[in-house]
C-alpha cells in the first residue's frame, strides 16, 4: 500500500493481544499482496487484466469490490474503483485495511486500539477511563502546524479520522469525470466519522468535488462531519464539527 502503519494499543490480556497484533500485521502484509496495483502478480492486477475472475480470487476482493460499488453510488460517482478505465480500488483498501486491522485487536480485547495508516486513523474503544482520543489534523499550509485536533465525543466507541489532499503526495486525486488530476479550490479534505472504511473514500470524494459541492454533500451524509481548507486559506467546516473538536 506504499506507506508507513502504527499501532496504539491499550488493556487486554497480554498474550492474546500480542497474537492479534500479529495476525493484523501480515493481514496488512496480505492485502498489500492482493490488492497493489504496483505488484504484476497481485490478484487485483491480474483481474485487471482479465487473467482471474472475481470468484477465482480471494473472498476479500470480491467484498472490497462491492464496498467501492457502494461508495461510487453514494458519491453519484466522484467515488470511483476504476482509474484511466482499469480496475483500481486502492481509493477504498487503505482505509478498509486499517479498519479490519483495528478491529483484529479489539476482537482480541484490547480496550484501547489506534491503529495508523498513512496519517489516517481508525480508532475503537478508548485509550484509558475518562480519556478520550486526541486526533491532530495536519495544516496542509503551514508545515508541521495543526488546523484542528478532533476529540472523540463521551461515550463514542468508534471514530476515524481520514485526510485526502495535495500537500503530502501532490496531485494524485483524479476527477471520475474527466480521467484527469482534479482541479478544485482545495488543499485538504479531512472526515471525521466512526468507520475508516468509508471516511478514506468520503475524503477523496469530496476533494474532487470541491469545496462548495463537497461541503453540501458531506453534509447530507450520516454521522460525519468534516473540515475543508482552500488553497486560498479559508476554512469551511460541516454544521456539527464544532462539537468534536478540543
Amino acid at each position: 500500500m506504499g506507506t508507513v502503519f502504527s499501532f496504539d494499543v491499550r488493556g487486554g490480556d497480554p498474550d492474546a493481544v500480542r497474537a492479534a497484533l500479529e495476525e493484523a500485521v501480515a493481514g496488512l502484509h496480505r492485502v498489500d499482496e492482493v490488492f497493489s496495483t504496483y505488484r504484476e502478480d497481485s490478484q487485483i492486477s491480474r483481474l485487471a487484466r482479465g487473467e482471474l475472475t472475481v470468484a477465482e480470487c480471494d473472498p476479500e476482493v470480491a467484498g472490497v469490490l462491492e464496498l467501492a460499488a457502494e461508495a461510487e453510488r453514494v458519491s453519484d460517482g466522484w467515488f470511483s474503483p476504476r482509474y484511466e478505465g482499469r480496475l483500481d480500488p486502492t481509493g477504498i483498501v487503505k482505509g478498509w485495511a486499517v479498519e479490519r486491522a483495528a478491529r483484529v485487536l479489539a476482537a482480541a480485547g484490547a480496550t484501547g486500539v489506534n491503529v495508523n495508516g498513512g496519517g489516517d486513523v481508525q480508532l475503537l474503544g478508548a485509550p484509558g477511563e475518562d480519556r478520550p482520543w486526541r486526533v491532530g489534523v495536519a495544516d496542509p499550509l503551514r508545515p508541521g502546524g495543526l488546523a484542528a485536533v478532533v476529540v472523540s465525543a463521551a461515550g463514542a466507541r468508534e471514530l476515524s479520522v481520514a485526510t485526502s489532499g495535495t500537500a503530502e503526495r501532490g496531485a494524485h486525486i483524479v476527477d471520475p469525470t474527466t480521467g484527469r488530476s482534479a482541479v478544485t479550490d482545495l488543499v485538504a479534505v479531512t472526515v471525521v466519522t466512526p468507520s475508516l472504511t468509508w471516511g478514506d473514500c468520503w475524503a477523496t470524494a469530496a476533494f474532487a468535488m470541491g469545496s462548495r459541492e463537497g461541503l453540501a454533500w458531506l453534509e447530507s451524509l450520516p454521522d460525519v462531519e468534516a473540515l475543508l481548507i482552500t488553497a486560498g486559506d479559508e476554512v469551511r467546516w460541516t454544521g456539527g464539527l464544532a462539537g468534536r473538536l478540543g
